[in-house]
C-alpha cells in the first residue's frame, strides 16, 4: 500500500488506457490532450516512453526515527507510561513536519512518495541514491509528462540517466502531484525502467538552452527532438492529411506521376549514368586541395569547432572562452568558403556538354531529368478520369540560396477536365481555406505553441484568412497599383511584361490589401508554354494565390486544349526536341477537352501556417544549392 492508500497489483492490466497501436505503450497525447489533462486516469498503471527534455534529482534522505514505547515486561501490571510535555513532543516531530510541509508546498526539497527498498543497510561507500524527476516527450504531443524515478531502478548512473536526449521506457502508476503549485495534472510514479538509451553529453549537439533554428540545420537528424521542429512536423503531417481529405472528398482520384521525365523546361537536374568515376576522382583531388590544404580537412575542423562551442554553451563556460571559440570557428568557416569558391570554377570547366554526349548509350536511352511539374502527366489521366491529383517532389536546379527556395520541394497538383480558369481559382481558394480550418480544428495545441514560440500573430492571421473571401484581380491591375506606389522604391521596376518579384507581391499582400489575393491573366512570356492563350493573344489563363509574409502558395492555370496553338507555342518557346512532346500533343489530337488545374507548394503553405521565416526549417532534410546534409 502506498502513501495514497492504494494497493498495487503487479498483474494489473495496462490495457485500462488505450495503447498505441503497434507499440506496447501509451502515447502521451492519450494522457495529456484530454480536457481534464489526464486526471481521469489517476491510479491507472501504464507503460510510457520518450526522450528526456529536462530533469532534476533530489538526494534521498531517511526519515528520523519515531519513538515507540517499549512493550510491557509481562504480568498483569502494565508498565508506567512515560510522561512527555507538549513542547518535547512538538520538538521531537519538528523535522517530520518540515519535510511534510516541503512536499505539500512544492518547496526545494522533495521526498519520495513511497519507498520500494529498505535502505537501512546501505553502505557508506555505495553511490548516493536519488529521486529523479524527468520531463519526457514522445513526439505525439507538445506536452511533456513528469516521470518520477528512484535511481536504484536503473543500472545506469543517475548523472547519465538525466542527460538531455536520453530515451527511457518506464512502467508505473499515474498520480496526482502532491504539490499544489504543480503545473501538470498527472505524473508517473515509475516502478520499473524497461529501457534506457543513453547519450554522450560531450557529443550530443542539442542543449537545454533554446538554440536558433538555423543552428540546428547542421544536425537535421536530431532537430525533430526539439519542441519547435516537432510541432512544425505535426502541422506538416496535418496539412498532408488535409490535402488528401479535401481532394478525396471532392471526387479526385490519386495518381502517381513519374519523378524522372524526358520533358520540361528551365534549370533541370539531369539524370545520367555516363559520368566516369576515375576522371571524377582525379578532378576532385585537383580542385579540393590548394597549397596543401584539403577542403575536407577544413570542413572536418569546422564540425569539430562547432561541437566545441556547443559543449562550452552546455557547460556554462565563461563568456570569453565562448567568444574566442566563435571567432576561431568564423575564421575556419571563411577558409572553407574560400576553398569552395575556388573549387567551383574548376569543376565547371569539366562539365560534359550535352551536345557531345551520346545519350542513346545512357540508362534510359535518351536524355532524362528530375521533374519540375507533374501536371503534364496528370492531363492524360484527367482526360479519362475527370478529376485527378498527385503529391510528390519537384526539382529545380536554380543556383539560388534564399529563404523561399529549395532544390527539392513537394507539390500537391490537380487536373480537372471540363474546367476553366474560374473553376481552378475557385478550387484553389476553397482548398486553401480548408487547410487553414483543418489546422485550427485539429492541431490546436501545436498552433498554440507555435504562436507562442515563433509568431504571435499566426493564429489570428489564419483565422482571418479562413473566414474571409480572397480578392481577385488581374496582373495588369497589379502593375497599375505597384506603379502608383509613391512611398516605396522597388529593386525591379514594375512594368507590364516583367515577372512579379517577391518585393512586389509582399507590397500587395502586406501593405496594400493586407491579406491573401489571387492575381490572374499574366503575360504569356512569364508563364509555362502549356497555359491557355487568352483572346488578347498577349496574356494567358494563369493565376497565383499570394499570401502575406510568404508569397505564392498556389499556382494554377487553364491549359491549352487547342492543338494548333499548343503546337505553335512549343516552337515559340524553343523546345527543339519537339518529338518529346508528341504524346502531349496526342491528347489534343484525340478527344481534346478544356481542362485546368492547380499546384500547391506544400513547404510555402507550411511557412504561412507556422510563421517560420526560412523554408529550410520547414523541410525535414532540406536540399539547396551547395547543401545536402544527411
Amino acid at each position: 500500500m502506498d502513501s495514497h492508500g492504494k494497493t498495487h497489483h503487479e498483474d494489473a492490466s495496462p490495457n485500462l488506457i488505450p495503447l498505441s497501436k503497434y507499440s506496447n505503450r501509451v502515447e502521451l497525447k492519450t494522457l495529456l490532450e484530454r480536457s481534464d489533462g489526464g486526471a481521469g486516469f489517476v491510479e491507472k498503471r501504464v507503460v510510457v516512453g520518450g526522450w528526456v527534455k529536462s530533469s532534476r534529482a533530489v538526494k534521498k534522505e531517511s526519515l528520523p526515527p519515531v519513538f515507540v514505547p517499549p512493550p510491557s515486561s509481562g504480568g498483569s501490571q502494565a508498565s508506567p507510561t512515560p510522561s512527555f510535555s507538549c513542547t518535547e513532543i512538538i520538538n521531537s516531530k519538528m523535522n517530520i513536519f518540515r519535510k511534510v510541509f516541503d512536499v505539500l508546498s512544492g518547496g526545494g526539497k522533495t521526498y519520495p512518495i513511497f519507498e520500494k527498498h529498505d535502505l537501512a543497510g546501505q553502505k557508506a561507500s555505495s553511490p548516493p541514491e536519488y529521486i529523479i524527476h524527468f520531463q519526457i516527450n514522445d513526439g505525439s504531443s507538445v506536452s511533456t509528462l513528469q516521470v518520477i524515478v528512484d535511481s536504484v531502478l536503473s543500472s545506469v548512473p543517475a548523472t547519465q540517466l538525466m542527460s538531455l536526449g536520453t530515451c527511457i521506457v518506464a512502467e508505473g502508476v499515474l498520480r496526482q502531484p502532491l504539490a499544489a503549485s504543480a503545473k501538470h495534472v498527472i505524473e508517473l510514479e515509475a516502478e520499473k525502467l524497461l529501457h534506457v538509451g543513453t547519450v554522450d553529453p560531450d557529443k550530443y549537439p542539442l542543449s537545454k538552452k533554446q538554440l536558433p533554428l538555423h543552428m540546428l540545420r547542421d544536425h537535421s537528424h536530431f532537430r525533430p527532438r526539439t519542441t519547435t521542429v516537432g510541432s512544425v512536423t505535426r502541422v506538416h503531417s496535418a496539412l498532408t492529411l488535409a490535402s488528401h481529405t479535401f481532394l478525396q472528398n471532392n471526387g479526385f482520384q490519386y495518381v502517381q506521376v513519374p519523378v524522372i521525365t524526358t520533358t520540361g523546361a528551365g534549370e533541370m537536374f539531369r539524370v545520367t549514368t555516363l559520368l566516369g568515376e576515375d576522371d571524377d576522382k582525379e578532378e576532385k583531388k585537383h580542385v579540393n586541395e590548394k597549397d596543401g590544404v584539403s577542403i575536407d580537412t577544413v570542413k572536418a575542423a569546422v564540425k569539430e569547432k562547432t561541437r566545441l562551442i556547443d559543449h562550452l554553451k552546455r557547460t556554462d563556460s565563461n563568456r570569453e572562452a565562448v567568444v574566442a571559440a566563435v571567432h576561431d570557428l568564423k575564421k575556419t568557416s571563411d577558409l572553407a568558403s574560400q576553398l569552395e569558391m575556388k573549387q567551383r570554377p574548376k569543376a565547371s570547366a569539366t562539365l560534359i556538354k550535352p551536345e557531345k554526349v551520346d545519350f542513346s548509350k545512357d540508362f534510359f536511352g535518351c536524355e532524362a531529368y528530375l521533374t519540375v511539374s507533374g501536371r503534364l502527366h496528370l492531363e492524360s489521366y484527367a482526360s479519362a478520369l475527370g478529376k485527378v491529383y498527385t503529391f510528390g517532389p519537384r526539382f529545380i536546379a536554380d543556383k539560388i540560396d534564399s529563404t523561399r527556395h529549395l532544390a527539392e520541394m513537394w507539390n500537391v497538383e490537380t487536373e480537372i477536365a471540363f474546367s476553366e480558369l474560374d473553376d481552378a481559382m475557385d478550387c484553389a481558394a476553397e482548398f486553401f481555406k480548408f487547410l487553414c480550418n483543418y489546422l485550427l480544428e485539429n492541431r490546436h495545441e501545436d498552433m498554440k505553441f507555435i504562436s507562442k514560440r515563433v509568431d504571435k500573430t499566426i493564429t489570428i492571421r489564419i483565422e482571418a484568412t479562413a473566414s474571409s473571401s480572397i480578392l481577385r484581380f488581374s496582373y495588369s491591375e497589379a502593375i497599375s497599383v505597384l506603379q502608383k506606389a509613391t512611398t516605396r522604391t522597388f529593386e525591379t521596376k514594375p512594368e507590364w511584361g516583367v515577372a512579379l518579384t517577391e518585393e512586389h507581391l509582399s507590397y500587395l499582400t502586406d501593405e496594400i490589401y493586407k491579406g491573401c489575393v489571387i492575381i490572374h491573366s499574366y503575360p504569356k512570356e512569364v508563364k509555362p508554354f502549356y497555359t491557355r492563350l487568352n483572346d488578347d493573344k498577349e496574356t494567358v489563363a494563369a493565376f497565383d494565390l499570394v499570401v502575406p509574409k510568404v508569397g505564392v502558395v498556389i499556382t494554377g492555370s487553364q491549359n491549352e486544349e487547342r492543338f494548333e496553338i499548343l503546337d505553335a507555342r512549343i516552337s515559340e518557346y524553343g523546345l527543339t526536341t519537339k518529338e518529346k512532346y508528341e504524346w502531349y500533343l496526342d491528347l489534343r489530337r484525340h478527344g481534346t477537352v478544356k481542362h485546368s488545374g492547380i499546384s500547391l507548394r506544400m513547404e510555402h503553405m507550411l511557412l504561412f501556417a507556422t510563421g517560420l521565416p526560412d523554408i529550410k526549417d520547414a523541410v525535414p532534410f532540406p536540399r539547396s544549392w551547395g547543401k545536402a546534409n544527411n
